[in-house]
């Protein structure tokens, strides 16, 4: 694909409505849309020959699966050092190299994919939710803005908005995503042996109760506005400053490293509230009295009994996971749209988002 993504946006109404649009099949901003080459709808080709919305939400949430089955061995790792330690245990793993071997050599290769269904269900929810959700929202906004795009205070507003929704509505995959990566940690005797996500699924409603599908779903949402907030302060600064030093052009390579800085300062951000999911949604019920509160207490309880710095448990996996799978989620989300583009719609040589 070259050094530079091409990307071509067939328009209906303005560049900015476009480009804007364009940015929500991202998980955040993580790419500029400032050059892109633009045609007219009217005179290039007619509306029949575009991409349904509804088929673009299908390629956003289709891209974040197709990603995460490359990262998914970083988000068990992340969740097993999380869990590693837990009030004031001893600690299975050193760093991440210790937890990758460690579980490689007693688990094997399939290991390293526990919860992969899960994963992906959790892609298929939220990536799609949020999306829709912040289309809706932003063409209210821009029409109550006779056309133009909405402001950056808007954005912010929508983005945390839209990706606290999307969280919402994923939990119940985000549930199971925890306990199925963190099972292999424990003795067999106390693991929960889900064998899919859908298994996993329907035995928290049968054992638990529906409503445990939504355990944690506080520190969930939280978490996502919090990611949201960051990488949209974030990103866009650093492509700015990187451009400045005269080393950077426009292209994937500005992107990937844009993107691995947002996602330094965005792990930083989100790791507390991430280590508070991670454990609520994994904690069991003993003698009737829940091991956590709310995420607060695991807050104050980690701090406590593991120290301050324990709250960024899983930072390296955590942060080597948040960048790659951005890029890889647009790498993705343009192969669809040009497999649309020439077996759908019969155009050659466009694929755009």
């Amino acid at each position: 694909m070259g050094d530079v993504f091409r990307f071509t946006i067939w328009v209906d109404n303005s560049y900015d409505t476009c480009v804007e649009r364009s940015r929500l099949l991202l998980d955040g901003p993580n790419f500029d849309f400032s050059n892109l080459q633009l045609f007219n709808q009217n005179s290039k080709m007619s509306s029949k020959e575009t991409i349904p919305t509804g088929v673009k939400f299908i390629f956003g949430g289709g891209g974040g699966m197709a990603a995460t089955l490359f990262v998914q061995p970083l988000d068990l790792v992340k969740n097993r050092m999380q869990l590693s330690g837990e009030m004031g245990k001893t600690k299975q793993y050193k760093n991440t190299g210790d937890a990758l071997i460690t579980i490689l050599r007693q688990e094997g290769v399939r290991g390293i994919y526990t919860g992969l269904s899960a994963g992906l269900l959790r892609q298929a929810t939220y990536t799609t939710t949020r999306l829709g959700v912040y289309m809706n929202i932003f063409d209210y906004v821009s029409k109550s803005r006779e056309g133009k795009p909405p402001n950056a205070f808007q954005k912010l507003f929508m983005g945390c908005t839209a990706g606290g929704i999307g969280a919402f509505v994923g939990t119940p995959a985000e549930v199971c995503l925890i306990r199925m990566t963190a099972d292999g940690r424990l003795p067999i005797d106390q693991r929960r042996g889900y064998t899919g996500v859908f298994n996993a699924l329907s035995r928290i409603i049968s054992e638990e109760g529906v409503l445990t599908m939504w355990r944690g779903w506080q520190p969930t949402v939280a978490r996502a506005m919090v990611v949201n907030a960051a990488q949209l302060a974030s990103y866009s600064q650093a492509k700015e400053e990187l451009k400045k030093t005269g080393y950077f052009g426009e292209g994937i390579f500005l992107h990937f490293v844009s993107s691995m800085f947002s996602g330094l300062v965005t792990t930083i951000a989100s790791m507390p509230t991430d280590i508070a999911k991670t454990r609520v949604q994994n904690m069991k019920i003993i003698d009737g009295k829940p091991e956590y509160k709310n995420a607060l207490d695991v807050i104050f309880k980690t701090v406590s009994k593991e120290g301050f710095f324990s709250l960024w448990k899983g930072f390296t996996p955590y942060y080597f996971r948040l960048g790659p799978h951005t890029v890889l989620t647009f790498i993705f989300i343009e192969q669809l749209n040009k497999f649309y583009y020439k077996y759908v719609l019969g155009v050659e040589g466009h694929g755009g988002l």
